[in-house]
């Protein structure tokens, strides 16, 4: 064989090595590919709208249980407040009774009793009551933060995933492109005998494997769209994203493991089981009642009715093991959320330190990476021009 027919070879099978390797799976990949594509098609392209990295956290975060219960746990919270601050700690209550012998003797006697009855605070109760409320209020607003960071954690990981495939996509069809050039030059000259028909078995296997790349990169595509339509309820389309541009580095002032909104959450129910302790501490007897009433009556028929008023107050007992069973729960909820808390603190410090770990690899090997994105590129424009030249 010629020095210049070998060195055809050469590059041929230098160019299809990697791709040939591949030929078992193109069946499988472009039915995958069709699989996952073909039942959202429809669907994906009728929601298909452009959208930013913010307006898919948006749109995701207003589908979450947290946010559409959020206005009314706001609510609830205010009318605790307005209650904690009332003068008695549940409504007044009236009371009526009527006493006649009508159906006994029937002498005329006949009383009649009005008053109103006014629960009080225990002592302490009002002002552990309006702390709870306050401490509740901020339990609220912290557990908000909390769900906002966990959805956009996961919008992100979406968004940059979709990101990705569609790079994937893009570049797994310019290497198919510049290998169905090769095979058909390829082709070509196995037809006027310059190369041998393995050689066109080798392009063409190639091209097949190329072809199972591109079907992979395409349901990988579609599988990252259907899960941002999933989060958002609507994919983004397909055009208008290529200026999406990075995330901003948060540097340092973002590192403060205290000021997590995680953290800040369990910290905040914290405060609320210890008021909440506090609270139960106060309520060991039920409230008792101050009660007022003007009674009028006659002992007999033609006597003057005579009318008296009566002052008095109503003082429970010891509400005894339910008072120690709500005690116990309240201070079993402390304790639980003070390990969780500390649990919880040595997680995210790991997480900081490995993600740190992490940027501080990727960035210690920036030409790396610019060789790899440019490499390929290069090595396909290469072979086109080198391989028809001989």
């Amino acid at each position: 064989m010629r020095y210049r027919t070998r060195t055809k070879v050469w590059l041929l099978r230098a160019s299809v090595a990697g791709a040939a390797t591949l030929c078992g799976t193109a069946v499988v990949a472009q039915t995958a590919a069709a699989a996952a594509v073909a039942p959202a098609a429809g669907s994906m392209q009728a929601a298909a709208i452009p959208l930013n990295l913010r307006q898919v956290f948006d749109a995701a975060w207003s589908r979450q249980p947290e946010a559409m219960a959020l206005q009314a746990r706001r609510d609830a919270t205010r009318a605790k407040q307005t209650a904690a601050k009332a003068w008695t700690p549940e409504p007044a209550a009236l009371e009526v009774s009527n006493r006649t012998d009508r159906l006994g003797n029937n002498q005329g006697a006949r009383e009649l009793e009005v008053g109103i009855a006014v629960p009080l605070w225990l002592p302490g109760e009002r002002g552990r009551s309006a702390a709870l409320a306050d401490a509740e209020g901020a339990a609220i607003e912290s557990r908000a933060n909390a769900a906002q960071l966990r959805v956009a954690a996961a919008v992100r990981d979406a968004w940059w995933q979709w990101q990705r495939a569609r790079i994937e996509v893009g570049t797994t069809r310019a290497q198919l492109d510049s290998t169905r050039l090769i095979a058909a030059d390829v082709a070509r000259r196995a037809k006027a005998g310059d190369l041998a028909r393995a050689d066109q078995h080798q392009a063409d296997g190639a091209v097949a494997g190329g072809e199972a790349a591109v079907a992979q990169a395409e349901a990988g595509l579609a599988a990252a769209r259907q899960h941002l339509r999933a989060l958002a309820g609507a994919a983004p389309a397909l055009s208008g994203a290529d200026d999406t541009l990075a995330e901003p580095d948060p540097g340092t002032a973002a590192t403060e493991i205290e000021a997590h909104a995680a953290l800040q959450e369990l910290k905040d129910r914290a405060a609320v089981a210890q008021r909440s302790v506090a609270l139960t501490a106060t309520q060991s007897r039920a409230n008792p009642e101050l009660t007022l009433a003007t009674t009028r009556d006659r002992g007999a028929r033609g006597e003057t009715s005579q009318q008296t008023i009566t002052l008095g107050i109503r003082i429970p007992f010891g509400a005894g093991p339910r008072f120690e069973a709500r005690s116990a729960n309240a201070r079993a909820e402390v304790t639980e959320i003070q390990a969780q808390l500390a649990l919880e603190r040595e997680r995210l410090t790991g997480e900081r330190e490995a993600a740190r770990v992490r940027v501080d690899a990727s960035r210690s090997q920036p030409d790396g990476r610019r060789k790899a994105r440019t490499a390929g590129p290069r090595v396909a424009r290469l072979l086109q021009q080198v391989f028809p030249a001989g």
